[in-house]
């Protein structure tokens, strides 16, 4: 791991927090909480970065003990309002839980999580296994995205699931096994402030989508590893503030996509290639809409 400069980082202690984005969280936000509980046998305390709930939800979650509500002041999306959260910790607190709030937690599972964390004295962010509703398990450990992959896997992953491009971007051969990703789900992440501060946390010009993407390549860039540990598990119930607005949120994922790649093939000869997926994308999203209409 290459050496950093000590300078001008912060020094932080070893308590853990969470932090979780809520829109209109609805009641998932009061099961995350109790199974949280059980996740970990470690003193916690929660953020809640609200992004603007009309529900009441959060500051009915706020009445309980090490429960704070802390308003992000509009909708900044899940990196903006994960980053709001987290810089309203003290340097006391050197894990952070970054999570979605429709998540419920196995018992242990966050204690087995920082467990891998003493493993890996080299990683920044460690990811669970998650579990959808119906028990199937989630590929939440990732190759990158690259030009050729990305395209093979947005033309062929609906009408060809089982693609070269799908399975190798997925990563889903065999049993799931702890060890280090190129990037891991930003449903469920542990990290290491050190590494979050190191990268400063998440670019926020992605509204949502990609940010997890993209805060696992800066993390490995910058020398950390991201690790998946399969022996903690979480239920993550999609889709819940975004499932009515499935064509917008395919849009602003179409736009999240384009970004990442175009911020990272800067080459002249690349501009044609964007400019194509550009347009599929874009063309993408048109049809989806019609379809939801």
């Amino acid at each position: 791991m290459p050496t950093r400069s000590t300078s001008q980082q912060r020094t932080y202690g070893d308590e853990l927090a969470v932090v979780t984005v809520t829109y209109s969280p609805g009641e998932t936000l009061e099961r995350f909480l109790d199974t949280l509980a059980k996740a970990t046998t470690r003193p916690v305390r929660v953020i809640l970065a609200d992004n603007g709930s009309a529900d009441g939800a959060p500051e009915k979650a706020a009445e309980r003990d090490g429960v704070r509500l802390v308003p992000t002041g509009g909708n900044l999306g899940y990196g903006g309002g994960a980053n709001v959260g987290v810089a309203e910790l003290d340097d006391s607190v050197g894990w952070v839980v970054v999570c979605n709030p429709d998540l419920e937690w196995e018992p242990g599972a966050l204690d087995t999580l920082l467990e891998a964390a003493e493993r890996w004295p080299g990683a920044g962010s460690f990811g669970p296994l998650i579990k959808e509703p119906d028990g199937t398990v989630y590929p939440s450990a990732r190759l990158l995205p690259s030009i050729g992959r990305g395209i093979g896997h947005a033309l062929f992953c609906k009408v060809w699931p089982r693609n070269p491009w799908t399975r190798a971007y997925r990563q889903e051969s065999g049993t799931p096994t702890e060890r280090t990703a190129e990037w891991l789900s930003g449903s469920c992440l542990l990290l290491r402030r050190a590494a979050f501060d190191d990268v400063d946390g998440f670019d926020q010009r992605y509204f949502m989508y990609f940010e997890d993407v993209d805060l696992g390549d800066r993390l490995g860039k910058a020398g950390w590893q991201n690790v998946y540990v399969p022996s903690a598990a979480v239920m993550h119930i999609q889709g819940h503030s975004t499932g009515k607005e499935s064509a917008r949120m395919l849009a602003v994922h179409h736009d999240s996509a384009y970004r990442y790649l175009a911020d990272r093939y800067t080459s002249l000869a690349a501009k044609p290639m964007l400019a194509m997926i550009r347009l599929g994308l874009t063309l993408r999203a048109k049809l989806a809409a019609r379809w939801d209409s």
